[in-house]
């Protein structure tokens, strides 16, 4: 079962949320809060796989309480719900290593879906998206994280490197074991040492580095 943690301050949404995802056969829905003030009491006493989080709300938003999450050790996974495509807040909190963002008007089987990918792991973020909320979104210190992100990128081996790259570019494991003519386990062991070579929660943050460090 996939133990989930629904926050949005409106309960009408909570209500329409938990029905929807209620009724998947593998997801149980353990808590809900109406503030991010809520969320790490509940997390501690209910261990939640996955947290579907509302990114604006009126007392601790999503994004302060994501960003609280993942500096904790072994956070569960955070989904950020948003009304809006692009966003400065929605990037941040995948900065922060949220595996993605879902808009409020999401088709329920979609959701659920999605709720299903970010358990298993897979983030819900193509690389169109990501480049749109780059493009879009700018909070004066593109310079500096692009220095950044290219040191970071160099402590990297050049293979490490050519599998970061196809991260960045949304390719699968499968897609970057047949590119790179490595077997799948291999690229899972790159990604995993990649993350930990530049302290990276998931792909999404991989991806946001390569798009930072640009060409």
């Amino acid at each position: 079962m996939i133990r989930l943690l629904i926050v949005d301050d409106d309960a009408m949404v909570r209500a329409g949320l938990s029905m929807i995802l209620g009724g998947a056969d593998d997801i149980e829905i353990v808590a809900e809060a109406g503030d991010g003030s809520e969320v790490p009491p509940l997390v501690a006493e209910h261990r939640p796989d996955v947290v579907l989080m509302d990114i604006r709300m009126p007392g601790v938003d999503g994004l302060t309480a994501t960003e609280a999450l993942r500096r904790t050790s072994a956070p569960p996974e955070v989904v950020v719900l948003t009304t809006f495509h692009a966003d400065a807040q929605v990037l941040r909190a995948l900065r922060a290593g949220a595996a993605g963002f879902l808009l409020k008007d999401i088709a329920p089987g979609d959701l659920v879906r999605s709720i299903r990918k970010v358990a298993a792991g897979e983030p819900i973020l193509s690389p169109a998206v990501t480049r749109q909320l780059i493009t879009h979104v700018s909070d004066g210190a593109a310079g500096e994280r692009t220095t950044r992100a290219k040191k970071l990128l160099d402590r990297l081996s050049e293979r490490e490197r050519e599998v970061a790259l196809a991260v960045g570019q949304g390719r699968s494991n499968a897609e970057i074991a047949r590119e790179l003519y490595m077997s799948v386990p291999t690229v899972k062991a790159h990604v995993s040492r990649i993350l930990s070579k530049l302290d990276l929660n998931n792909r999404v943050q991989v991806a946001l580095l390569v798009y930072d460090a640009g060409p």
